[in-house]
Formats: C-alpha cells, sequence, structure tokens
C-alpha cells in the first residue's frame, strides 16, 4: 500500500480557543497516541486532510506524519467533522510499533464482469458487504480484496473464501462461517415468468385434481 506523508508542526496550547485560533490559520488539531509512549498534540494543514479524507479510504491508510523533522509512523483511527459545514474540526492519528494489529474495513472489487453469464442474462450483483472487516498487520495492510466474477451465473452466491489473495497474517473478523459478501439475483423479468409460469402450474394442478373428484 502506498504511503502518504503529512507535514506537521507540534501544538503548545490545547482547549477550543487554540482549537479556533489554529482553523483561523488553515490548520486543524491533531493527535498522535499508542505504542506506550505519551500523546503528541500536533497541527496539520486542513487543505490536505480534507483532500485526503474526501479521496476515500483514509482510516486505512498508513501515513508518516513528519513533525518538524521527526517522522512519525502512523495510521488515522477517527476524525471529526462540523455538522453543520461539514469541515474536520480534529484528527487522531495512532503510532504503528513493530508488532501492531489493526481491525480495519476493506473495500471488495469485482472483476471480470463481462464474463459472467448471470450478468450476461441480465442478473444484478447484490453487493451484501462491500468492505470486509479484518484484522492484520500494521505494515501489510491490503489495499482491497479482489472476486473474479467469470462463471458466476444467477442464483449463485460468492462467499469470503471466493477472494483471490488474501494477504499472510490477515484474518476475517467474522470467523464462524463462510460470510456472503454477494449474490447474483435473477434480473426481475425472468422473476415474473418464473412467477407466472408457477402460477399455471397450480392452475392445472387444481384443474386435475377437480377432475378426479
Amino acid at each position: 500500500m502506498a504511503e502518504a506523508e503529512f507535514k506537521a508542526t507540534p501544538r503548545d496550547r490545547v482547549g477550543k480557543g487554540a482549537a479556533r485560533e489554529l482553523r483561523r490559520e488553515g490548520l486543524i488539531p491533531a493527535v498522535i497516541y499508542g505504542d506506550k509512549k505519551s500523546p503528541l498534540p500536533i497541527a496539520v494543514s486542513y487543505k490536505e486532510a480534507m483532500r485526503r479524507i474526501h479521496a476515500g479510504g483514509f482510516l486505512s491508510h498508513v501515513i508518516t506524519v513528519d513533525v518538524d523533522g521527526e517522522k512519525h509512523k502512523v495510521i488515522p483511527r477517527d476524525y471529526q467533522l462540523d455538522p453543520v459545514r461539514d469541515f474536520a474540526m480534529h484528527v487522531d492519528f495512532l503510532r504503528i510499533g513493530k508488532n501492531t494489529r489493526l481491525t480495519i474495513e476493506v473495500p471488495v472489487h469485482f472483476l471480470n464482469e463481462e464474463d459472467s453469464p448471470g450478468i450476461k442474462r441480465g442478473g444484478v450483483l447484490n453487493i451484501v458487504r462491500h468492505t470486509v472487516e479484518v484484522t492484520c498487520p500494521a505494515d501489510s495492510i491490503p489495499e482491497h480484496f479482489d472476486i473474479d466474477l467469470t462463471g458466476v451465473d444467477v442464483g449463485e452466491s460468492l462467499h469470503y473464501s471466493a477472494i483471490l489473495s488474501v494477504p499472510e497474517g490477515t484474518a476475517p473478523v467474522i470467523t464462524d462461517r463462510d460470510f456472503t459478501i454477494a449474490t447474483m439475483a435473477a434480473p426481475s423479468a425472468l422473476r415474473s415468468e418464473e412467477g407466472a409460469s408457477g402460477d399455471d402450474e397450480e392452475g392445472d394442478d387444481a384443474e386435475e385434481a377437480s377432475s378426479e373428484e
């Protein structure tokens, strides 16, 4: 996974007044914590933080935060947005140590839709889970999981076991079953035809029963 870098400066003051002053300067308050070290209050660029938040996957990407030349390897664990104006108010960064394991949500990508007979027949890929929650080493976070749709037909289900490749040391949070990630649903026209066919058969059965009586 590509690793981004933030420039940051240490914060001498904390509190609402200091935070408002930082925001007027185009910065937002943040903190680096964890790895059995003292929390480090910092300020990061508002523009850079919002750009990366809007790009997606902010909470699953390792970042190097450069605090006045001292580099900290971290992963964003939380951020607060203003409920009215929807801009970043604060960011929490978790330090990554040698043996740090994380629980994150990894997005799922579906490949080769053009080779799925179900889609060719007008079927609809019903995605049950757009992401899969896993635990993994902090230094080998999966960028995404791939599932191949080649040969997948209407009525079939795709489970966790259908993921093409899972990095060593990565495990799903759900461990008691091979859970469903997506299903290939029949097109509405096909469902209507099958329903009508079923009604006809029921009608025929009723007529036969009546004649026997």
